[in-house]
């Protein structure tokens, strides 16, 4: 039997996706983003760089429905070739 979800859906999660800074980055990430979220509205998408520029972390809040959603999200961008880290 699967663990219980200690998460209640559907709910707002905010998920952080790390990557080095290059050109597309985002825009890539908003592409995987959507396909597991498709009402996740880019408008609302937050980018912040490293202190040295190196790395560019996005802040995406979608309306997360079920664990295998997020299972799904999360597998995706962990094997996207552009993602370092996703928390």
């Amino acid at each position: 039997m699967p663990d219980p979800s200690l998460i209640e859906y559907p709910c707002e999660f905010p998920i952080k996706i790390m990557g080095h800074t290059r050109a597309g980055f985002a825009q890539a990430m908003l592409e995987v983003v959507r396909r597991h979220a498709p009402d996740f509205d880019g408008a609302t998408l937050a980018m912040k760089t490293s202190k040295h520029g190196k790395y560019l972390s996005v802040t995406c809040v979608i309306n997360a429905t079920s664990r295998a959603q997020l299972d799904a999200l999360y597998g995706e961008l962990c094997d996207h070739p552009l993602v370092v880290m996703v928390l």
